[in-house]
């Protein structure tokens, strides 16, 4: 991971919340590239370029939704981890708000005031993102649709492209030829 500090007024055009973007090759490079300057200065023409270069392809990135915020409820917290740790969806809500001790509606509650999604949109989001993990380590789409707690390949393929724009092989090749 490399970190890169601007000043705001110089990317006021960004949103102002965290987000998980699509770096492509030339980003990556220069912000290898900037990491290895000192500090970057308007007033040298040559730092003057790559900052415009940077801002212009920070503007161009593509967010994708990949976040997964966590509630700062106890409770919620603990329904969180519950299904972190669980690899299916053996694991029901109502088992996972009794142990948390709270109930269905006060979590759902809770997920939705403090991370802005549904608990389902939450937990479609954890599988979304465990499935991500297991086809960047080489799974096969089968394996990573059932891992993640889909019924079908097709079901997860469905829910990829909705949440992607795309099937999950043509979203690795496209990587791939980033």
């Amino acid at each position: 991971m490399r970190t890169i500090y601007l000043r705001a007024r110089m990317v006021s055009r960004l949103p102002r919340a965290c987000c998980v973007v699509n770096v492509s090759p030339l980003l990556q490079q220069l912000i290898l590239h900037l990491c290895t300057v000192e500090k970057l200065s308007r007033r040298s023409a040559s730092h003057a370029h790559l900052i415009d270069v940077l801002v212009d392809q920070l503007q161009t990135v593509q967010t994708i939704p990949l976040q997964l915020p966590s509630p700062s409820d106890a409770r919620a917290a603990r329904v969180a981890a519950a299904f972190q740790r669980d690899r299916g969806t053996s694991l029901s809500l109502a088992a996972a708000c009794q142990k948390a001790g709270a109930s269905k509606r006060t979590i759902e509650r809770l997920f939705q005031q403090q991370t802005s999604l549904s608990l389902g949109k939450w937990r479609q989001q954890l599988r979304l993102m465990r499935s991500l993990q297991l086809l960047a380590a080489g799974e096969k789409i089968t394996h990573a649709a059932l891992e993640a707690g889909y019924s079908t390949p097709s079901a997860f393929i469905q829910m990829f492209r909705k949440a992607l724009g795309t099937t999950p092989r043509r979203y690795f090749q496209d990587l791939s030829a980033l």
